[in-house]
């Protein structure tokens, strides 16, 4: 039930008329419709100003079921001529893009009908307004009656309670005006149909009641309504677009303008473009800097010292700037007559690590899938002498180049896997040495010497008469003997010594080189041993005479000379009395697993005193962190450069946006009409500049990823480098949701503007 109250006279609203342009017929075919509402401006606009909403109209309060329409809010009206009411227009007001099905299930989708229901019914109404075989044409493939069939259906599809109809056949022929109001009489035998016509032929002719209206005021009635007003339950179905059904509608409209999208697309994803060739080439120059890092620096392995410097990082990044300041031409000096200390050393401190019995065992304890070999550094003195030509002499370990190699913990030897075997075998125990060549199979010629060769006019040598070369270990009972003066003086009897029955015999077994792929070897040109055998002699010399005897001297049991307990320390350990090394080397299987290592070394020093942590050097990882770094920044300044052309972009795409905006002014119209709420109006077009983001970011990205292609040839030509631009799926992606938020951020303020448009004006517009 609809009644009109009005404080001034029942049906009269003049106080909010202007100058009406005519006198206007409202016809409907049922009495009960209690009074009609006129409007302000030309008669023609009485019902359209009924879309607009009713709570304007403040002289008259509207009761729909004993409900005041007088504090309605929008979307109260918006629900109200969605469920309530069904609009016929003079022009039809259909929505061109689409085609006439989805046109008559506008209305439902906002009701929120199912798609199957909504479907179904649509293509009940058509079929009812005898349209069933132009189910599938778009509104421009039509006749004007039939528009107005679809028109009809449209209004039908949702069941409402009252059709008004604005000059239902003003734009049609006299033919099909006869045929349309024969379909909206028939529509009227269960529906209330408003009618809005300057035709009073028309009226007469099909109209249970005529009322007619001059200058706003109610002059005749021919059947006035003296009923008692009835009252009920009035409920009112909020309407609602979701998001999927905006983004059909839109997709539909921009399908009319592929041209002008995929140009709008193309300069939007230029920004895309610079971003994504800029990630590319940084990523695959990364990727070849951390595949050479990985290949080069597998040989690098983490270092720990007896001594580390524990260096303050914000302390030197302080110093820089002290030094960038003095550089600084304008940096006033300071003005003073006193000369300023300062200690360089308050923040930079040596930090001792103390190789324990218990920490060794930890690292020995390490899994051997991650760490491949462990190296000890000792500072133990070997006793070495070498018979040749009939001559025994002793052996100079430094021009020998003499170096321990890492104890292996897991699959093949350290030797095995870094260096190539030239000759002979590799060792099987510690007694067995190795002959290291570079990758030209050169060596100093003083190792040559130091082994007994002449090499005054030697250019080389063949591999069998270096393999079987001897040398002795001898120990230090031997090696000593202690002087009248409470010391110890070396053993010149060379020959005798040679002969000592506790001397350990080893022997060259195998001539190495580099692998080719080892870009830095740990142990150069030169002879190498196993540390076990450094182990051996420490074990062996802990208990000789000259070990113990500096033990308890205060002075060197070798010069007689005073000593302090740190040069005492050096003393002993180069006697063999100290095994501690100075050095541990962890070498990791590969790149990969060295951060697992460094877990491993820092699990150690939880919980730990600072004086009882073991700090560690990682080379590698230092370079990394530069070479990392450099990269960053260049991306980062490259992006920033290329993000600008983004930010116009998202200007251009607000244009755009509110183009479409003014060319989609009467489809707005259309759908506030039907009952969409200002919400709905701004989702249909944020629901155009997603698509507008998702697919200019895709083209970017497309385009990006083909220019990778050329852009690697060249690279290839220039550097050698394969493969260099690589575009991750990763960045791909992010880079396509921000073109779509761009996007989305630049045309929403037009988006919100269309929301706000009236609908009465909307409607008006061509």
């Amino acid at each position: 039930m609809l009644e009109l109250k009005n404080i001034k006279k029942t049906y009269t609203v003049g106080e909010y008329t202007t100058t009406a342009l005519d006198d206007v017929s409202l016809s409907f075919r049922k009495n009960e419709f209690v009074a009609i509402l006129g409007a302000s401006g030309s008669g023609k606009t009485t019902c359209l100003n009924m879309i607009g909403g009713l709570d304007r109209y403040d002289s008259g309060d509207l009761i729909i079921n004993s409900k005041s329409t007088k504090k309605f809010k929008d979307s109260d009206w918006d629900a109200y001529r969605n469920n309530t009411i069904g609009f016929i227009f003079q022009s039809y007001n259909l929505i061109n893009h689409l085609s006439i099905v989805a046109n008559v299930e506008m209305g439902m989708t906002l009701s929120g009908v199912s798609r199957s229901e909504k479907h179904k019914k649509a293509l009940e109404v058509l079929e009812r307004v005898g349209l069933k075989d132009h189910l599938h044409k778009k509104p421009t493939q039509l006749s004007g009656g039939q528009m107005q069939r679809v028109a009809i259906a449209r209004a039908l599809a949702n069941d409402p309670d009252i059709l008004l109809c604005d000059e239902p056949t003003g734009a049609l022929d006299t033919s099909t005006s006869v045929q349309i109001m024969e379909l909206i009489k028939e529509v009227a035998s269960d529906k209330l149909v408003i009618m809005v016509t300057h035709n009073p032929e028309l009226a007469q002719k099909y109209a249970d009641r005529i009322v007619e209206f001059s200058d706003g005021k109610v002059i005749s009635d021919t059947n006035p309504y003296s009923g008692d007003t009835k009252t009920g339950q009035f409920q009112l179905n909020k309407t609602s677009m979701s998001f999927l059904a905006a983004l059909s509608l839109s997709f539909n409209n921009i399908k009319t303008k592929l041209g002008r999208t995929f140009l709008t697309a193309f300069a939007s994803s230029i920004g895309i473009i610079g971003i994504a060739l800029i990630l590319s080439l940084s990523v695959g120059f990364q990727l070849q800097i951390d595949d050479f890092q990985a290949e080069a620096m597998t040989e690098f392995p983490i270092m720990i010292t007896q001594q580390t410097a524990e260096i303050d990082l914000e302390q030197m990044q302080e110093r820089q700037q002290e030094l960038k300041e003095q550089l600084n031409s304008e940096a006033e000096p300071i003005d003073a007559d006193q000369v300023f200390l300062y200690d360089r050393n308050e923040r930079n401190a040596l930090h001792t690590n103390v190789f324990t019995e218990e920490y060794i065992d930890y690292l020995e304890a390490i899994d051997p899938s991650i760490c491949k070999s462990i190296g000890y550094t000792r500072t133990v003195g070997i006793n070495l002498l070498i018979e040749n030509k009939d001559k025994i002499s002793a052996v100079n370990t430094n021009e020998l180049k003499f170096a321990s190699y890492p104890t292996t913990l897991a699959g093949s030897s350290y030797l095995e896997n870094t260096y190539d075997l030239l000759a002979g075998e590799y060792p099987q125990d510690e007694t067995g040495l190795v002959l290291v060549v570079d990758s030209k199979n050169r060596m100093d010629k003083t190792i040559a010497s130091t082994l007994g060769f002449d090499t005054t006019d030697l250019e080389s040598i063949d591999f069998d008469k270096l393999i079987g070369i001897e040398l002795k270990a001898v120990m230090n009972n031997d090696y000593y003997i202690p002087t009248e003066y409470g010391g110890y003086t070396l053993n010149m009897d060379y020959d005798s010594l040679y002969k000592a029955e506790d001397s350990i015999v080893l022997k060259i077994v195998a001539i190495l080189r580099p692998k080719q792929n080892v870009k830095f070897p740990v142990i150069s040109e030169g002879i190498a041993y196993n540390d076990s055998l450094a182990k051996r002699i420490i074990d062996i010399s802990k208990d000789s005479d000259i070990v113990k005897s500096q033990i308890e001297a205060d002075y060197n049991v070798l010069t007689m000379e005073k000593i302090d307990e740190a040069k005492r320390e050096q003393i002993m350990s180069y006697l063999g009395g100290n095994g501690t090394p100075y050095m541990i080397t962890i070498y990791p299987v590969n790149f990969e697993t060295k951060d697992e290592i460094l877990d491993y070394l820092d699990q150690y020093n939880q919980d730990k005193e600072n004086e009882d942590k073991i700090i560690y050097m990682d080379l590698a990882d230092t370079i990394t962190s530069m070479t990392s770094g450099i990269m960053d920044g260049i991306t980062i300044v490259l992006i920033a450069f290329s993000a600008t052309s983004l930010i116009v972009s998202m200007i251009m795409i607000s244009i755009i946006t509110y183009t479409s905006v003014l060319e989609r002014t009467k489809e707005i119209g259309i759908l506030k009409a039907l009952g969409a709420r200002k919400k709905d109006i701004s989702r249909v077009f944020d629901a155009e500049t997603f698509i507008l983001g998702v697919f200019s970011g895709s083209l970017g990205i497309i385009i990006a990823w083909l220019l990778t292609l050329p852009i690697n040839k060249v690279i290839l030509n220039l550097t050698g480098l394969e493969n260099v631009a690589t575009l991750k799926i990763s960045h791909a992606v992010i880079l396509i949701v921000i073109s779509t938020i761009l996007t989305m951020l630049g045309g929403h303020i037009p988006a919100k503007m269309a929301a706000r448009k009236d609908a009465v004006e909307a409607l008006r517009s061509e």
